[in-house]
């Protein structure tokens, strides 16, 4: 009974580690994703953790509305990217843990 405890527990230990690993990763993966054809770049962490907003000089004097829905489009596709990347390495780590759950 104790032996399969401390397996479960090595396992819990071993699924630890490797999320971390993953957090690390992702921590480290920039997606970009791009509206307004480039003149707005958003970069993010697979973390979803916006790392740098770029502005073209072309539209920041233009209309405030326009620009500030064209920010939240750009956002809001970077986070879509990232939710993606995330999600599948999860899928890996979950896989990876519980065969044939994913």
């Amino acid at each position: 009974m104790l032996g399969k405890f401390g397996d479960m527990m090595s396992k819990l230990q071993e699924a630890k580690k490797l999320a971390e690993e993953i957090k690390r990763k992702l921590d480290d993966t920039i997606l970009t994703a791009e509206v307004a054809s480039g003149d707005i770049k958003i970069e993010i962490t697979g973390n979803r953790k916006i790392k740098n907003i770029f502005i073209d000089a072309s539209i920041q004097h233009g209309d405030k509305q326009q620009l500030e829905e064209l920010l939240l489009t750009a956002i809001n596709k970077a986070i879509e990217k990232a939710d993606k990347v995330n999600e599948e390495e999860m899928k890996k780590v979950a896989g990876g843990m519980m065969p044939g759950l994913f």
